[in-house]
């Protein structure tokens, strides 16, 4: 269990540093933001986000995303040392969109979109009964 938080915490950084929680590659920021309204804008208010129910989520989509997160780890893992030894901004931000554009490719080809993807893994770290059946499904064998 001790890796999975290590692991989640190591993704959530590099996330983060990366623009996939901040809209980086025009995907809408899942930061907080202040929804009110002003005079001019009338009362618009965005939907509150939604989470399925962690007993709706199948037995498959549970395996997609333990396939696509053990591979997007393996990714970071190995890429680090280039992001490490960019020797220039512009190299580090270069090497960061490849990173990030391998990444939505294997969450894409693991079945996942990357909403779905981050909507698994904000729950995989916030829901313990969900946190177990993802940390049950790491802990097999075959993986």
């Amino acid at each position: 269990m001790r890796r999975w938080g290590r692991a989640i915490a190591l993704f959530l950084c590099v996330s983060l540093c990366w623009g996939f929680f901040t809209g980086g590659l025009g995907i809408p920021a899942l930061a907080a933001v202040d929804e009110t309204p002003t005079a001019s804008e009338g009362s618009v208010t965005a939907p509150p986000p939604t989470n399925p129910a962690t007993e709706d989520i199948s037995a498959e989509k549970v395996n997609q995303f333990v396939h696509a997160y053990l591979q997007v780890l393996a990714l970071v893992d190995a890429r680090e040392g280039d992001l490490q030894a960019a020797e220039t901004q512009l190299e580090s931000m270069r090497l960061q969109q490849e990173l990030e554009a391998e990444a939505f490719a294997i969450i894409e080809d693991s079945g996942l979109t990357l909403q779905e993807y981050l909507q698994l893994l904000g729950l995989a770290n916030t829901d313990p009964e969900f946190g177990e059946r993802v940390a049950t499904q790491l802990q097999e064998p075959s993986r």
